[in-house]
């Protein structure tokens, strides 16, 4: 079982003894990390705000059911992230990898692959069709890993799939676009 901070614990067992006060320590504690999150999911600083809100009351309402397998923090951003896609299910619209970007980070390392490297910008434009067009497991997968970017055990956490099946699904959508993008070379 993962530790749990005894402070998180405590913390949380004096809101549900009634101190009212004690949840906004709870907050502080995890908003930072839980916003970063939502903002990274949503592309929009206004909304993640509002998703993060959201989830800290959400999470104040199911507080009792939160059995401390692991931090709060982590609880709460599980549950944000739930929230920040649903609403972006709701706009009908997944984030894609932001392939324009040079910044640092997994989607950068990906991107300095040879076959990377290669993408023209008509082609990035293709993959970004061919992302909207994968089954929506599989695109959900790919948005968290490359524009999220999460770990294969974050991803594991917040779509509370196996990391097996992460990894499976998205090996599987990878393969899936590359097939597609050498179709559409091929012909």
């Amino acid at each position: 079982m993962p530790d749990v901070p005894p402070l998180d614990r405590s913390i949380a067992d004096a809101v549900l003894a009634g101190d009212g006060d004690a949840y906004r320590l709870l907050v502080e504690r995890a908003s930072p990390s839980v916003l970063a999150t939502c903002i990274r999911i949503v592309r929009d600083p206004d909304e993640a705000a509002d998703v993060t809100q959201d989830a800290f009351v959400q999470a104040y309402r199911m507080l009792p059911t939160w059995r401390g397998e692991g931090p709060f923090a982590a609880w709460v951003r599980r549950i944000a992230m739930r929230m920040a896609f649903a609403r972006l299910r709701a706009r009908r619209t997944l984030p894609f990898p932001d392939l324009e970007r040079d910044d640092a980070g997994p989607a950068a390392e990906a991107a300095q692959e040879p076959e990377h490297l290669a993408l023209s910008r008509e082609s990035r434009s293709e993959l970004v069709a061919l992302i909207a067009g994968l089954p929506d497991a599989y695109r959900q997968v790919v948005a968290l890993r490359f524009s999220a970017e999460l770990s294969i055990e974050e991803i594991a956490r917040a779509t509370g799939a196996p990391e097996g099946t992460v990894k499976s699904r998205l090996h599987r959508a990878i393969a899936q676009l590359r097939r597609q993008l050498d179709e559409g070379q091929a012909a």
